[in-house]
């Protein structure tokens, strides 16, 4: 790894956390999870850097930057984006640090278009159901090694 510095990056809609469907995506604004971000990195001797963007482009150019930019891995949420942005799998199998996708709510749980990502097979993994804690266990998972991606499935 490059250093312990990690990027988190919120996708679509994220910006409006605390009241956008309080009932499946809890009632903590995006500026508290970005400050439990901060904290658990700190505990675990990191930085990290989040940053939020509704625009597929933009989280592509940060995902294709992380590495220059010195970041060791990528902790994303990337909304929406999930289940049909072939952009951003390709954006994430093309680097070369690790990316956790992370999701707030469970989404083999519900609709059943919410269970396919075409993030998680070039993904190192994927952590869903724990509201703000997918994050801070996609850090962990950074954190003890996570080296690389996995094999895309196929």
């Amino acid at each position: 790894m490059t250093g312990r510095k990690a990027l988190v990056l919120h996708g679509p809609n994220l910006n409006l956390l605390g009241t956008r469907e309080p009932g499946v995506y809890g009632r903590a604004t995006l500026a508290e999870v970005d400050r439990m971000v901060r904290d658990h990195a700190r505990r675990l001797g990191w930085r990290v850097e989040c940053r939020q963007s509704n625009f597929e482009g933009q989280l592509v150019d940060w995902l294709q930057g992380a590495e220059r930019e010195g970041f060791a891995g990528v902790v994303f949420n990337p909304g929406a984006f999930t289940h049909y942005s072939l952009a951003l799998r390709d954006a994430v199998a093309a680097i070369r640090v690790p990316v956790v996708e992370v999701h707030l709510s469970n989404v083999h749980g519900r609709e059943e278009f919410r269970r396919q990502s075409v993030i998680a097979p070039v993904a190192r993994g994927q952590i869903s159901g724990f509201g703000p804690h997918s994050y801070l266990l996609g850090l962990d998972a950074l954190a003890r090694g996570a080296r690389g991606r996995s094999t895309p499935r196929g």
